[in-house]
């Protein structure tokens, strides 16, 4: 056995696919990370000239301009008049303002020969909005309403602190907690499959070859089957270690080289409160403090208070308990076709379950601790994604060690059984087999 996953381990390790992959991954990763952070923090330098036509004459000065941002609001003048000399003039757009914009929602367009960015329709719809409401309160004939607006105006942010058995606090964060389990547990999703099929195709490949005719002549197929998954098994673990250190290093220093500006933070919570704005949602849906030393001081506490060695060593584990559980399935249906394209049918029942855990996982990012999280966490076939999605927020150590052992339990039956499959299938060519076939030979007795 220990020869085969040499063998299966030294093979793959060396191959070009596999140091390409090991070296391409990690810069994917990264650019996951960073790119989307970058792109949050850069400006349009292009200085852009709004022609506006208002037809309610309640809005000149009312659209504040920025640094490449301008608008010029016209006198007696019709959208057809415009659109005739759009190609000549220097304008970008041309905004029209009708004169029932308090009571119709369509009365505000932007036209334009280009597809304008959501950064300038939240600015001006975000303008008028506030505008529109302005002068519905003036209405109301109340003094100092803009005093009593600034009073009134007031930005809340829940701090989650969790509370130790000897009573310390820990400062936490859901969005963090939410943001690990959701890439840890599509990671495990991602690697079960990946690793799994693996195997499947190792075994297809050696018994189309009849290679393996001469291997089992040698060794036993309970030696060559677990040989060969747990070759791969160490293939994957080195392999998930580089991935590791390679992204961490890349994006540590992406970050201090790209990201290390003070305005970042500052407009990335400008382009977000924008588009929730403009979608409706609230008027201050980040809160200012977002910018602030102290929000980056809460979220670097709650940073370091996540219990990393606990989140690693349980990824670790479940991420290896659910790669031996399917890849002895996955062996096993290798073993009972001679080639790939017949293992569709078959290898349907094997990946519903890892679908359904994905869909479970979405339920968990909400209630980690409701009903649907734990049973599924609970069930082998599911626990390895759901138990990642709910580690981060806190389990207790008995569901852990329950949700490990029947992982272990299960994965020692599947074992055993899919060897039952492997030893009569690898030898059998010509038909594919069904799974009623196959629950024939787990009955065959030695």
């Amino acid at each position: 056995m220990f020869l085969i996953l040499e063998r299966e381990f030294l093979t793959r390790v060396k191959k070009k696919s596999f140091i390409i992959m090991t070296i391409l991954t990690p810069f994917l990763f990264a650019a996951l990370m960073i790119v989307p952070a970058l792109i949050a923090t850069m400006d349009d330098t292009d200085e852009k000239h709004i022609a506006v036509i208002d037809e309610s004459g309640i809005f000149e000065g009312k659209i504040s301009e920025t640094e490449y941002l301008k608008f010029t609001f016209l006198q007696d003048v019709e959208i057809e008049d415009i659109k005739s000399t759009f190609d000549e003039s220097n304008y970008y757009a041309v905004l029209s303002i009708g004169k029932m914009v308090a009571s119709s929602p369509d009365a505000v367009v932007l036209y334009s020969d280009k597809q304008p960015s959501i950064d300038i329709t939240s600015h001006i719809s975000s303008a008028i909005k506030t505008e529109i409401e302005s002068q519905k309160l003036l209405s109301y004939n109340i003094e100092n309403l803009d005093k009593i607006l600034s009073d009134i105006k007031t930005s809340v942010r829940v701090r989650t602190i969790k509370w130790g058995k000897g009573g310390e606090e820990k400062e936490s964060s859901t969005e963090l907690a939410m943001g690990i389990a959701y890439i840890l547990s599509f990671i495990v999703y991602m690697l079960i499959f990946l690793f799994g099929t693996q195997v499947m195709r190792g075994v297809i490949e050696e018994k189309s070859s009849r290679i393996i005719e001469v291997i089992i002549s040698s060794v036993k197929p309970f030696q060559l089957m677990m040989g060969k998954i747990l070759g791969i098994a160490a293939v994957s673990i080195v392999q998930l270690i580089l991935w590791g250190i390679l992204t961490f290093g890349l994006v540590t220093v992406a970050s201090s080289l790209l990201l290390d500006k003070p305005e970042s933070i500052s407009n990335s919570k400008d382009m977000i409160t924008n588009a929730m704005e403009t979608s409706g949602a609230a008027q201050q849906v980040v809160p200012d403090s977002i910018a602030s030393n102290g929000f980056a001081g809460e979220m670097m506490g709650a940073l370091s208070n996540v219990n990393f060695a606990l989140i690693i060593g349980g990824f670790i584990f479940f991420f290896l308990g659910g790669y031996l559980l399917y890849a002895a399935m996955f062996a096993a249906v290798g073993s009972a076709v001679d080639n790939e394209a017949d293992t569709q049918q078959l290898v349907m029942p094997i990946t519903i379950p890892l679908i359904l855990a994905i869909v479970v996982m979405v339920s968990g990012l909400k209630s980690p601790d409701g009903s649907i999280s734990f049973w599924f966490s609970m069930i082998p076939f599911t626990s390895p994604i759901v138990m990642i999605t709910r580690l981060p927020y806190g389990v207790p150590a008995w569901e852990l060690i329950l949700s490990g052992s029947l992982l272990i339990i299960s994965f020692i039956v599947m074992t055993w059984l899919a060897a039952k499959i492997y030893r009569t299938g690898i030898l059998l060519y010509g038909k594919k087999h069904s799974w009623a076939e196959m629950w024939k030979w787990i009955r065959y007795s030695n």
